[in-house]
């Protein structure tokens, strides 16, 4: 188990039993020895729909009832509704999902009474967890009794989406919600079907279905697809497993990228200040009136850059991530009401945001994509590429510009490079192509921008060839 871009992540079949009671335990006494929480304190436990999840989440509450706290348990709910929670009744909170990842692989999400826990944080706890290890000290993991506040968590976050928009500003819209297995899935019938929208819910399935809103695979969109033919729909909208990064499909089932939906809700909030990582459209800059600030991958990065814009006195503060999920580092003024702050990955103000505009302008959801000009990107990873081998081409091409010339010779020229997260080449033609290992699971990711969707394409296909041709020359 290690802790990646957005939590603790490892095996099922290792999380479950001592190893999720260590790391609960570990969290539970770095909250009481930092003041964090007091003994007696509520801590929230929310979780996904995988099969290991109900086991993991017995075992953190059997560890924290074991240190003192009052354990809630919210059931199956998206982790932005958990965190807000939280938030409000200022109790920190475990989610234990593996996001988008498969489902043999699980993990757990932390926060603080204040907001998820940042990479300091991250830190103290792989400490604290490796010193109990060390000693061979018992940790209780025994399921503990728990109070059941799920219908409480989910009402406080219906409420928040029910008044971001006006009434029925969502009517005339067929869409269709892909709930496979993610927690949102009724959430999502209620709130859009609330704005006054015809809803048909498509895909439900009672076994986990791991999708990945950044890299949607071509099942996922051949389904939609047909579903968009067979129902003429306005718009496909889904999650990924546990709610908190946005897929949205326009009208021929085709998935809308996530910092377009990130920055079309920019706009929407009229924010001041955007952080985004350095994998978001390069076009983002252009694209509105605020200001921008680019981080590393992962929402603890992007939390980071927002408390800085904070401290230095601005606001209308925002980020959002290259898979859509948004955050709020400040309060805004939506629908004449002010609406907190939510620094952790949310996807349904983004999807409000797209959906409310297309149905404002009466257009197409392709039509209000392409008004926006940005430059064409395209996403996808190599499932099940050793860490050891990612870790070795990074540093082969870190290692000098001859070795990155040589690798991207028969894709184009190196104009500039940026290896704030993995390595960004921009090409002499003006193409972009990025390399990074992902921060959660065994995968080799690819991100490239080009002038047309079919030279974007032909990019991350040539990306990710040379990525496979070199790991299979070692």
């Amino acid at each position: 188990m290690k802790f990646g871009t957005s939590g603790l992540r490892g095996l099922s079949v290792d999380l479950k039993g001592r190893a999720s009671a260590l790391y609960a335990t570990a969290f539970g006494r770095y909250l009481l020895q930092t003041g964090k929480a007091q003994l007696g304190d509520s801590i929230l436990i929310g979780r996904d729909f995988r099969d290991s999840s109900p086991d993991i989440s017995g075992n953190c509450a059997g560890a924290l009832t074991a240190l003192g706290f009052r354990v809630l348990d919210c059931g199956n709910v998206p982790t932005p509704a958990l965190a807000l929670y939280g938030l409000e009744s200022n109790a920190a909170c475990l989610m234990v999902t593996g996001s988008h990842i498969p489902a043999d692989r699980n993990g757990i999400k932390f926060y603080r009474p204040d907001g998820e826990i940042d990479k300091s944080d991250e830190a103290h706890i792989t400490a604290s967890a490796a010193e109990i290890e060390r000693t061979g000290e018992t940790v209780a993991e025994a399921p503990a009794e728990t109070e059941d506040h799920e219908a409480i968590c989910r009402q406080l976050f219906f409420q928040r989406n029910a008044d971001l928009l006006p009434q029925g500003a969502l009517s005339g819209l067929k869409i269709g919600v892909y709930q496979h297995s993610t927690v949102a899935r009724d959430m999502l019938v209620d709130v859009l079907a609330h704005y006054g929208a015809e809803i048909i819910a498509l895909g439900r399935s009672e076994s986990f279905i791991p999708v990945d809103t950044e890299a949607v695979s071509d099942e996922t969109i051949t389904l939609m697809k047909r579903w968009a033919s067979d129902h003429k729909f306005d718009a496909i909208v889904s999650t990924d497993g546990d709610g908190d990064r946005p897929l949205v499909a326009d009208e021929t089932g085709m998935p809308l990228r996530g910092d377009l939906l990130g920055l079309v809700a920019a706009n929407f909030l009229g924010a001041g200040t955007v952080v985004t990582p350095v994998t978001s459209n390069s076009g983002i800059e252009a694209a509105g009136s605020f200001a921008v600030k680019r981080t590393r991958v992962g929402s603890p990065f992007v939390i980071a850059g927002m408390e800085e814009a904070v401290a230095a006195s601005k606001d209308h503060v925002m980020g959002f991530e290259a898979n859509g999920g948004l955050l709020t580092a400040t309060p805004f003024d939506i629908n004449g009401r002010s609406v907190r702050a939510l620094p952790t990955r949310d996807c349904f103000l983004p999807m409000l945001a797209i959906l409310s505009l297309a149905a404002l302008r009466r257009q197409p959801l392709s039509a209000v994509a392409a008004s926006y000009h940005l430059p064409f990107a395209a996403a996808d990873r190599l499932e099940n590429f050793p860490l050891e081998t990612s870790a070795a081409l990074m540093e082969h091409l870190r290692a000098s510009g001859e070795n990155l010339a040589a690798f991207l010779q028969p894709i184009g020229e190196v104009a500039a490079k940026s290896d704030i997260d993995g390595l960004r080449v921009t090409l002499k033609d003006g193409r972009i192509i990025h390399f990074r290992p992902s921060g959660n699971a065994p995968e080799m990711r690819c991100y490239v921008e080009a002038g047309s969707e079919t030279a974007a394409l032909d990019l991350l296909k040539a990306g990710l060839t040379r990525i496979m041709h070199w790991a299979n020359a070692r």
